[in-house]
């Protein structure tokens, strides 16, 4: 039998300065993050009630907002990266999926941003500092 469980962030506006604009460009009003993490389901499906039975996710949420306001930015990317090592810190955490996404685009719609997926082999390469 497969057991799979995921802890689920999505639609975290982030406080965060990233890129750099010239005085036409259309500056974002948000910075949204969507974050999936996989983790052991023997985290989720618990004979008793606590949290040391569970994978504490408030630490690794108010470190994502510290990186997030830890200076300018110029790239997602690096924010991205950031945010992926935080996770990778994590041993209870068995694969990432990072979205990040900045809005308004044009006229005042459209969200664009970036996406990173990291199955076991590739968490496993970035713990041991193989990006």
């Amino acid at each position: 039998m497969t057991q799979h469980a995921w802890v689920e962030l999505l639609n975290l506006e982030l406080e965060t300065d990233i890129g750099t604009f010239g005085p036409d460009d259309i500056r974002p009003d948000a910075h949204l993050l969507d974050l999936i993490l996989k983790i052991d389901s023997a985290l989720v499906l618990i004979n008793e009630d606590g949290m040391n039975h569970v994978f504490d996710y408030d630490p690794l949420v108010i470190e994502i907002e510290k990186l997030a306001a830890d200076g300018h930015y110029e790239t997602q990317e690096r924010l991205m990266t950031r945010i992926a090592q935080a996770c990778a810190n994590c041993p209870e955490i068995q694969t990432i999926d990072i979205k990040l996404r900045k809005t308004p685009v044009r006229r005042g719609s459209g969200s664009l941003g970036i996406r990173l997926s990291l199955d076991e082999n590739a968490l496993t390469a970035l713990r041991n500092g193989n990006p």
